[in-house]
């Protein structure tokens, strides 16, 4: 029976080469126009697959239609108060700027939401935020928790002490037992334990605090941003910069929540914009304006009533005029 049909298909097979070699003209672009359909085919189902390949992922939010960030806004120029002509604290900053121009390229709402720095990767984590912009340096230890955009700021680190102890303090040894300061939650609460080891370390919630206390003579020396300490020593001439601090991750980066690569793709791709068109620069340029009008900055929270925290030292001032 294998014989049989193994004959047939040869009989079949050669009386198609027969008719191929007899028909000539006929036959010949028949077979071309099959290959050259099918040859289409392949091209455009390979097409197919690299459009899905490089299609973006999808972009998910909290909330439709919105971008929620989170951010410590006393860490000027990065992000702040700034009091307008009419006296209402609006939130400026570098940061700010990129989260707006982030919304609006997205053709979201934005929506910022103060809180203090240690909380914002929490509030990530527990979904309540999109993206965390807040100087945020993508250390391993946080890339292990939280995806992190590419850098947008190539800043540094820095240790500030006052300049009347310029001649006091020459390297981390002389701080051995003595109080340094470094934001809680930050990166420079690392560098603090890896630097001055053997320091009273002390750890405050904002920058400002950190600032008061080496100001009142409470800290000899404290871990800051480069950006930031520069900017602090622009309206404090009473403090310096005693030493650059070595740091292997140098940059700021946009804390997300992991896994949503959609949102992260779209960060990356407004990053690369700013950075390639000068935008970001400009942005820089205006935060750094903006923070050394020392009268017209605040840092912190502000109260419920959305207003500007009296310091203890106005309300006790306030009293005694009372």
């Amino acid at each position: 029976m294998k014989k049989k049909l193994l004959a047939g298909i040869m009989a079949g097979i050669m009386a198609l080469s027969l008719a191929a070699c007899g028909s000539g003209s006929s036959s010949a672009p028949a077979a071309e126009e099959k290959q050259d359909a099918a040859g289409a085919a392949t091209e455009a189902a390979a097409a197919d697959d690299a459009a899905a390949d490089a299609a973006p992922a999808e972009i998910t939010t909290i909330a439709d239609g919105v971008l929620t960030v989170g951010t410590s806004p006393d860490f000027a120029p990065y992000e702040f108060y700034y009091i307008d002509e009419s006296g209402n604290p609006q939130l400026a900053g570098f940061d700010i700027a990129l989260a707006q121009r982030i919304a609006d390229n997205l053709g979201l709402e934005l929506k910022v939401v103060p809180m203090d720095f240690d909380g914002i990767l929490m509030e990530l984590q527990n979904g309540n935020i999109d993206l965390g912009i807040s100087g945020f340096s993508p250390s391993p230890e946080r890339a292990e928790t939280f995806d992190f955009s590419d850098l947008y700021y190539m800043g540094g680190q820095s240790f500030v002490i006052r300049v009347a102890d310029k001649d006091k303090y020459t390297d981390y040894a002389a701080f051995d037992g003595l109080p340094v300061g470094a934001q809680t939650g930050s990166i420079q609460m690392g560098l603090a334990e890896a630097n001055t080891p053997n320091a009273n370390i002390i750890g405050l919630p904002k920058v400002t605090d950190l600032i008061n206390e080496l100001l009142s003579g409470k800290l000899e020396g404290a871990f800051i941003e480069t950006a930031v300490a520069e900017q602090y020593i622009k309206n404090y001439p009473d403090l310096m910069i005693a030493w650059e601090v070595p740091y292997d991750t140098e940059g700021s980066a946009i804390a997300l929540k992991k896994g949503n690569d959609g949102l992260r793709e779209a960060v990356n791709g407004v990053i690369k914009e700013v950075l390639a068109d000068g935008s970001m620069d400009e942005y820089i340029a205006t935060a750094q304006d903006q923070a050394s009008d020392e009268g017209s900055v605040y840092e912190g929270m502000l109260d419920e009533n959305g207003e500007v925290q009296e310091s203890a030292d106005e309300a006790a001032t306030e009293a005694a005029a009372e």
